[in-house]
């Protein structure tokens, strides 16, 4: 997964093509610092199929306002510069993450 900044967010994910897997989190958020390595494993045997972006809601407040971020950690895939679906919270396992990455691409 790599950071971008909320100038990047339009060019890298909106006008990007194919799927992203967007991480919206905070550096003082203890669930979003617990759920990374978790969301990492998940994504790192599909990664052929989707890409991992994390966005720091402190760094780049507009993006997760456009977005109606309201919790942290927020997972939303995109596709084709369009949001598919939203997950919320911590508390899921690489297995339920996988299941519900692959059910969209």
């Amino acid at each position: 997964m790599r950071d971008i900044t909320e100038a990047d967010f339009d060019q890298e994910v909106l006008k990007g093509k194919g799927f992203f897997l967007v991480d919206f989190w905070a550096p003082w958020c203890g669930p979003c610092q617990n759920l990374m390595p978790t969301l990492e494993a998940a994504l790192a045997s599909l990664q052929d199929n989707i890409t991992g972006i994390k966005v720091n809601i402190d760094d780049s407040p507009e993006v997760a306002g456009q977005y109606n971020v309201m919790t942290i950690p927020t997972l939303m895939i995109f596709h084709n510069g369009k949001p598919v679906d939203t997950l919320v919270g911590s508390q899921h396992t690489e297995d339920d993450l996988k299941d519900w990455i692959t059910k969209h691409i």
